[in-house]
């Protein structure tokens, strides 16, 4: 991504040093606007689309099964033929097209089945179990008995796979409630880019209100020197750069000087392009106080830290090549840091490179990674915290560094299911988007005891194992009663029910006409 040189750092003197790690955190709007220049999801469409196809797949599923419980015969019409074909099309192509625009959220599965494990289980095992009545029915009516045998040893190998799923399932929530960790702190990226345009100063404030006890941002270098908070490498998406300088819309950020940078307005096209759908919720004031906001400096962010004691971390891009604060870009950031009068303690260090020649300058700073390496190894590199996406870091892992004294930070946290996974897990603070949202999680969304999980689990499966075993039993009892009367047998009693029937009627006849008139 950028170059690297060796040199001598020092706060007097022009300095180089090597890359600086540049770890992309997109949220979805940004990340399409960057792909197409628009604001919207050209997904959602083919979801809408995939989800109607399932929804109508699983009707006619469930409409198959209860003919085959009414013993009825299936017979498709060939308009059902032609929506299920279209229906599996449409999910292929949903599939493909999700994967080429968000596959790098995948990982997000595995995690999401640690929180809804234990209820996806008692889920699909009540449906497994009522399905018996329609395997049972089946198997009772079979007049083949190597049907019989395959149908039931299919049934009951998935039954028993579902009796036992519970031995693979790993979720950190099941855990005794009083070795819980206390609340994971949450670092506003970019601020409260939800509530307010990013990387603008009030976007901070707002986070700061919604309880950020730290603050995160992208850090470029101007042409003049000056540090300012801008993520993408182009100004045209956050700023009015078409507006202001029309001819330089496509420049490199980094090639403005500070005098440009602070004409361009920050804050209107939050309004105008409603990225979060958020704008209606927001007060007059507030609207405001958003169409005035200008582009942020860094000192001007870690001056807000300072006030409100939060820890500040921020990726610094490094200018290309051609730029004039190439070699000097560490030595400016340094030189900012120590102009905002911030405590070094709350500044989160993050490049790599050249740590030794920083720590000497600026010792109290907090020497960061965002490269997962081994406690060992952060230990002997004098590392105390570590910057990861949330899918970098299993939950034994976190663990490992929350008991090594490695600080850990999972990045972007923004749904409450998810930083209740990571609660559980001991991480010990998380970099969010929607500071707001998690100030609702006082607690995480559920816990429960190994015993009480123990209790629900044996109880499940015996529950279900003895509904089973009555239905078949039931289905069983019911067709022998059936085959216990043959077709002539059937026809006997019959005419033996009506001849009592015509013997009882010319009883009354002869009682009646035997009365006196």
């Amino acid at each position: 991504m950028s170059a690297s040189c060796v040199c001598h750092v020092s706060l007097g003197s022009t300095v180089a040093a090597g890359n600086a790690i540049n770890v992309p955190m997109m949220t979805p709007p940004r990340f399409l606007y960057n792909r197409s220049g628009e604001w919207s999801d050209g997904t959602v469409p083919i979801l809408a689309t995939t989800a109607a196809g399932f929804t109508y797949i699983a009707f006619l599923m469930v409409l198959a099964l209860c003919h085959i419980a009414l013993g009825q015969q299936l017979n498709l019409h060939w308009l059902h033929k032609i929506g299920v074909t279209a229906a599996l099309l449409t999910t292929i192509i949903g599939v493909i097209s999700i994967n080429q625009t968000w596959g790098h959220e995948w990982d997000v599965i595995p995690i999401s089945l640690q929180a809804t494990g234990p209820f996806l289980h008692i889920g699909a095992l009540a449906a497994v179990t009522a399905l018996s009545w329609i395997v049972a029915r089946q198997v009772v009516h079979a007049e083949k008995t190597k049907f019989q045998v395959v149908v039931m040893l299919l049934y009951f190998s998935v039954l028993l796979g579902l009796y036992l799923v519970p031995l693979y399932i790993n979720s950190p929530c099941i855990m005794d409630p009083n070795t819980l960790k206390p609340r994971p702190n949450v670092i506003g990226h970019q601020g409260a880019p939800m509530l307010a345009p990013e990387n603008t100063l009030w976007s901070f404030q707002r986070a700061l209100q919604m309880n950020a006890t730290g603050l995160e941002a992208d850090v470029a270098i101007s042409v003049d020197g000056v540090p300012f908070l801008m993520h993408d490498h182009t100004l045209q998406r956050t700023t009015d750069v078409k507006k202001i300088f029309p001819d330089r819309q496509m420049d490199d950020a980094s090639f403005f000087n500070w005098t440009d940078l602070q004409q361009l307005n920050a804050g209107q096209w939050f309004l105008k392009d409603d990225p979060f759908w958020t704008v209606n919720t927001l007060s007059p004031r507030e609207k405001d106080l958003i169409a005035n906001q200008s582009v942020c400096s860094l000192e001007q962010l870690l001056k807000l830290a300072s006030y409100h004691n939060s820890t500040v971390v921020f990726r610094l891009r490094r200018p290309p090549l051609e730029h004039p604060r190439y070699h000097s870009w560490i030595n400016d950031t340094l030189q900012a840091v120590q102009r905002s009068g911030v405590p070094q303690s709350l500044v989160m260090w993050t490049p790599d490179e050249h740590r030794a020649q920083v720590r000497q300058l600026a010792p109290a700073l907090i020497q960061t990674s965002v490269d997962k390496l081994s406690p060992e190894s952060l230990e002997k590199s004098g590392i105390s915290r570590l910057l990861l996406r949330y899918n970098q870091a299993s939950t034994q892992e976190i663990r490992n560094f929350t008991h090594s004294n490695i600080s850990l930070t999972l990045y972007t946290v923004n749904e409450p299911w998810l930083y209740s996974v990571l609660w559980c897990s001991e991480v010990s603070s998380v970099s969010s988007e929607a500071p707001q949202i998690l100030k609702k999680v006082p607690y995480p969304i559920w816990l429960m005891r190994l015993d009480e999980y123990y209790l629900m689990w044996i109880s499940a499966d015996i529950i279900s194992f003895a509904v089973v075993i009555g239905i078949f039993i039931f289905q069983k009892y019911r067709m022998s009663g059936m085959y216990s009367y043959s077709p002539e047998q059937i026809m006997l009693s019959a005419a033996v029910r009506r001849s009592s029937r015509d013997i009882n009627i010319m009883k009354e006849k002869l009682i009646f006409s035997g009365q006196p008139q």
